[in-house]
């Protein structure tokens, strides 16, 4: 499902911004439709896609946490989603900051564990970068991500390289700034960033666990993928699939 077109005059306001209030020359207007121009109403249509992949993998994140934690993290993460998702629809967000806001409260609240601190943690210091904006392009999405790594950083104590959700979210945020400074397009940049994602989530058992529950295997975590690691791959891809 990809996220709803801009409203003409929506669209119109955007394209003013985009040019310093000049003249948008012909075939502009189609490539800054391809950059990534999202109003907050379409972040929550993301939101709500993540929902739905998040359920429909359930089970797998739990299989991937069977066998290094505690076998919860699918259903944690759906039930956090899930309650994000019914937030969001009963109170509609003013801006980008509010979407994420209500997300990171619902996660922090519904989602058991690590995950639920982290991964509320990540969206509430998104958030905070955002909170002041209607429009989000892939600049800022760079700056919410670097801000929410950061979140994430402090509050597990972790790095790269420790079997944890970090061992995608930072070489995807790479992937991007890279992609960002280089002029590419924003689904190409997605692109990229889901191949580094996936990549990087199945490089995972390789590593051998320093943090949470699965530090307790020692060398026998060696040979799994991490959970946070899968799931953050699965938010990655629905980014993707979302925009157009």
């Amino acid at each position: 499902m990809g996220i709803p077109a801009l409203r003409a005059e929506e669209f119109r306001l955007f394209l003013e911004s985009e040019s310093g209030g000049s003249l948008v020359l012909p075939g502009a207007e189609e490539k800054i439709r391809k950059k990534m121009s999202i109003l907050t109403e379409q972040v929550v249509v993301i939101i709500t896609e993540i929902a739905k992949t998040i359920e429909a993998n359930k089970q797998y994140l739990c299989d991937l946490d069977a066998a290094i934690g505690d076998g919860d993290h699918g259903f944690n993460m759906a039930r956090g989603f899930d309650v994000a998702v019914k937030n969001l629809a009963e109170k509609p967000s003013e801006t980008i900051g509010d979407a994420l806001k209500t997300t990171a409260m619902a996660l922090i609240s519904n989602v058991g564990g690590a995950s639920g601190p982290l991964y509320g943690t990540l969206f509430l210091r998104a958030g905070g970068v955002a909170k002041d904006f209607k429009v989000l392009n892939l600049s800022l999405f760079n700056e919410c991500l670097k801000e929410g790594i950061a979140g994430v950083q402090a509050r597990g104590k972790a790095v790269l390289g420790e079997k944890t959700m970090l061992d995608v979210l930072i070489p995807v945020l790479e992937s991007l700034e890279k992609s960002s400074a280089e002029g590419v397009l924003c689904k190409k940049a997605f692109e990229t960033a889901l191949a580094v994602a996936q990549e990087c989530a199945e490089k995972t058992k390789e590593i051998k666990a320093t943090k949470g529950r699965a530090s307790y295997l020692g060398d026998r975590s060696i040979g799994h993928i991490d959970p946070g690691a899968m799931s953050s791959c699965l938010i990655i891809r629905t980014i993707y699939d979302s925009i157009t």
